[in-house]
């Protein structure tokens, strides 16, 4: 068991990126839609998990449960930041 006080390391690349997408997304919000220039949500859900998964492991939050050790993972949030791109292409 691991102590109160004890801090969970950073992971740097992740914590990053979702301050990317953050700062990106409310600088250039063109980037949330789709290659007609029409707001796609499928491409901002992709945007915003991925953001949400790199700041839950990028601050070092370790969820209990499976599923969401999965969708908060940095390979969720290299994989959803991947498919918006791709998407947006």
């Amino acid at each position: 068991m691991t102590e109160p006080n004890q801090t969970a390391p950073l992971n740097w690349m992740s914590l990053f990126t979702a301050i990317g997408i953050m700062l990106i997304g409310s600088i250039y919000p063109i980037l949330l839609t789709d290659s007609n220039g029409k707001v796609s949500h499928g491409i901002a859900m992709l945007y915003f998990w991925s953001m949400s998964a790199g700041f839950v492991h990028g601050v070092g939050f370790k969820p209990k449960m499976m599923m969401w050790k999965i969708v908060f993972s940095g390979w969720a949030c290299f994989l959803c930041l991947a498919s918006a791109i791709l998407l947006r292409l």
